[in-house]
Order: structure tokens, then sequence, then C-alpha cells
């Protein structure tokens, strides 16, 4: 079967588009043939290497994957060959820890993945490979920062940042169903401007505001918003703590340009502010997120569909944030 491959960590050179085995189901495990894999920002991570977590090569990423049940191993109950299936990323070793699919075992950049039977979650009829591949790591995470963990409520001002990535746009979708007034935060008139298709209330342009904290204290009479997002750490930590209203809270659930940042804990005490923290999704966040796309209350946003050859793309366009919601490969 074919497979996007690297065997060592570095550039967007490093994926190799190569024939590998087949995989076989052992017991308790099914092989899906894959229809549809979301790329997200982890599987840049894996291939560049990341500090303080080995990762074993060779690797196929890919964590997002809905497809066709091809074999059923041994064991296995309640699934059957020809089913469609969306795949619950999450991955527990035999020491306990938790890990993803792409991550820590093999992902779905290839024709076919074998997994845990246990992972495969009924994908109805109503819901295309494609809008389930877009949900599980970036709409899973948006939902259980904004909804499992940071309780928005409607009439809340949330401000998002970096809300035209993947988690943004979920985020900003999510936000909008729960009844919040959404600000956007994105560095182009072009992101901006579909972010607003997407129903964000209000605009915030990094490049014409990088001081966006203060825009935002300007648009709400000094007072700040309700709640930030923010999943990019870096230099926007400290603004995003001068951008909430006393009692406000911050939601992160990653660091996409940076996990260290400079901070100043007197905003922290002095506003009372709640910084709550969300590490990836659960399996009732995965079927919530079902429930709403079938039943029209979510579309998940996806920039494009590439297939396997061009994986490398994909990845640039993520790298190079030149993209408005998911990156779809189809193998």
């Amino acid at each position: 079967m074919r497979a996007a491959v690297i065997h060592e960590h570095g550039g967007r050179d490093k994926i190799m588009l190569e024939d590998v085995p087949r995989p076989v189901a052992g017991r308790d495990e099914i092989v899906v043939a894959v229809k549809a894999c979301g790329l997200n920002h982890l599987d840049i991570f894996v291939r560049r290497g990341m500090p303080g977590l080995p990762i074993e090569l060779p690797r196929i990423t890919g964590g997002d994957i809905a497809g066709v049940i091809d074999t059923v191993g041994d064991g296995v109950a309640g699934l059957s060959l020809g089913q469609r299936v969306l795949l619950d990323p999450t991955i527990v070793a035999p020491n306990g820890r938790v890990g993803a699919l792409g991550e820590h075992t093999t992902g779905g950049l290839a024709e076919y993945i074998k997994v845990p039977a246990a992972n495969a979650i009924p994908l109805p009829e109503d819901v295309s490979f494609v809008q389930a591949a877009a949900l599980p790591i970036a709409y899973g995470s948006a939902w259980r920062m904004m909804v499992s963990r940071g309780r928005v409520q409607p009439g809340e001002h949330v401000l998002i940042l970096g809300a035209s990535g993947g988690v943004g746009v979920a985020c900003v979708q999510i936000a909008k169903m729960h009844g919040c007034v959404v600000y956007a935060a994105a560095s182009t008139a072009g992101k901006l401007a579909r972010l607003a298709e997407l129903g964000a209330d209000i605009l915030v342009n990094y490049t014409e505001q990088p001081e966006f904290h203060r825009h935002v204290r300007k648009l709400t009479d000094g007072t700040g918003v309700d709640v930030v997002v923010n999943y990019t750490g870096g230099e926007t930590w400290v603004k995003s703590l001068k951008s909430l209203r006393h009692g406000g809270r911050l939601l992160t659930c990653g660091a996409t340009a940076g996990y260290d940042p400079r901070t100043d804990i007197r905003f922290i005490w002095t506003k009372e502010l709640s910084i709550i923290g969300a590490d990836g999704w659960r399996r009732e966040d995965l079927l919530a997120l079902l429930d709403a796309v079938r039943t029209g209350r979510l579309h998940a946003i996806v920039d494009r569909v590439l297939p396997l050859e061009q994986v490398r793309e994909g990845h640039r366009l993520l790298e190079e944030r030149e993209v408005v919601g998911k990156v779809i490969i189809t193998p």
C-alpha cells in the first residue's frame, strides 16, 4: 500500500511517498481503508522532532481518520466489514501512557491503518468522510477547551487568537453555536473576511493592531472580554491576560508559537483571572461534535482536499499559515 513515511526529522523533504506492507488485524483490532485524513500541526511537530518527546522512526503520521472497515480481527464485536467509522486518535500504551495516532503509533496518511477496535466510532451515513476527518484533533480540542472545560455562556465576549487555523476556526464556530460575541484575531484581511462569513462579530488584524490587547480594551470601554482563547503561547500570552476583564478566563490547549512565554502574574491576582487548560479531547467530545454535524448545527471548515501525493504541500500550507480551516488528505 502507499503511505507518506518519515524516516528522519527535518523539513518537508523528509516526507517520502512509499510502498509499505499492508497491515494485518490482530486480536481486538481492525484494519480500516482510509478515505480521508486531516492534517494538524501535530504532524509538523512529529516531522520536525519534539524536544523531550522521542518519536520512533520511521513514522506514518496522521491522527484524524475516517474510512471503511476492511478487516475485522478475532475478538471484535459490534463492528462489521464495510462499516463507515471515524477513529478516535487516542492511544493508550501498555504502560498507561496516553498518546495519539500518528504520534506514538502509526497514523492514517496511508491507504490502510490498523487500530484497536475500541478506537472506532460508527459514522452516520449523513456525515461525509471529509467532514468526519476534520473533527477529532482540532475540533475535539476546541470543544473540550471551550465547552467541557471553559463553559462558555450565551452573551459572553470571547476573543480567539489564531482564529483562522484549524483549532481557531473550530473555536469561532463553537462560540457562535453557544451564543457568544466573537472577536476573531488573524493576520490578513483575507482571513478575517472568511472569519466574518463564519459569524465572527468583531475582527482584529494582528498586522494593523500588534498591541491587540489595547484595541480589545478600547472596544469594550476599558473592561476587557470575558474569555480569551490562546493556544499559541509565545508573545501573545501577556497581551491575552491584559485583554481580560476582572474575573475573566484564559483558555489554552497548546502552544504553537512557544511553550515558555514571558508572563506577568500580577494580572492574574489583581484581576482574579482563571487560566484553564484542556488536554486534547475525550470520546464524549467527539460524539457531541458528530451529532452537531449530523444535525446541521456545525459544518467543519475545510480549506482544501489534497491527494496523498501532495502531503508535502499540505504541510507547507499549514506551516506558512495559508489556510482557513482544515487540510484533508485523501489516500
